[in-house]
């Protein structure tokens, strides 16, 4: 945000319940991405923020996409680092939790909520990389990143959450529709060596955006943290080129 400042307005609230925004989150809040998604939106109606390109990453998609399908007109263009709206992101290693999110056990639950561990987010950040790419990783994000999540009852949250990634899953026909009818300018980065959303995925935007600029970094789930120069410019060339000069925003 601070390198693009110098010529861009850039929003990035945290969720409820993530960074550092207001926790335990309140038990009337039902936790799902559909809800963050209309709080998303509700946020941009309070700041006036009429025209925005988009952001989607991980978590990010499932909110993002479904705010570009109930809001079509405010979105200037798509920026999807690992963001997920194919099937063919969602590998061998997502059926545990799918067949979980569809027949849920608590046995089974014991098992898949290892991932909000210590060990599990550290392995967000350094996951399926190799050492010399390894070694351009700041040590402390995922401490930082561990200790918001720790919070008392947080953990059981996300899982809550996560299990609704079900409702993502089955709205992939709904996102694919939205970008064959309004085609919106897209830009997709993706990590070579990504260990939550497939490669695979990247070129599929190709099939319902023709004009998508597809990029892969020798990177993996968070390619700001190893490539940000690489993805500054990615991002600046791409701003520029669909931006009107009267209005440039981001969000």
């Amino acid at each position: 945000m601070i390198a693009m400042s110098d010529q861009y307005h850039l929003i990035a609230p945290d969720y409820p319940g993530f960074g550092f925004s207001q926790f335990p989150v309140p038990d009337d809040f039902e936790y799902t991405f559909g809800n963050i998604s209309a709080l998303m939106n509700k946020l941009t109606e309070a700041i006036d923020l009429d025209k925005f390109f988009i952001y989607l990453h991980d978590y990010g998609s499932p909110i993002g996409l479904q705010l570009c399908v109930n809001h079509p007109e405010k979105i200037a263009g798509l920026i999807v680092q690992s963001g997920n709206a194919y099937r063919e992101g969602m590998g061998p290693e997502w059926d545990e939790y799918i067949e979980y999110w569809y027949n849920p056990r608590p046995e089974k639950k014991k098992e898949l909520i290892k991932f909000l561990s210590a060990e599990g987010i550290k392995n967000q950040y350094f996951g399926g990389l190799p050492a010399d790419v390894l070694s351009r990783v700041s040590p402390e994000l995922w401490m930082v990143d561990w200790e918001l999540l720790r919070r008392p009852g947080n953990i059981e949250k996300q899982f809550e959450l996560n299990c609704d990634f079900k409702t993502h899953l089955e709205m992939f026909p709904v996102y694919q529709e939205y970008f064959r009818s309004h085609q919106p300018p897209a830009l997709v980065i993706w990590g070579e060596y990504e260990i939550f959303f497939s490669v695979k995925e990247a070129p599929c935007y190709k099939r319902d955006l023709p004009e998508a600029q597809i990029h892969i970094l020798d990177g993996g789930h968070d390619v700001l943290d190893t490539h940000f120069d690489e993805v500054l410019t990615l991002i600046r060339n791409f701003i520029a080129d669909h931006s009107p000069r009267s209005s440039q925003h981001g969000a």
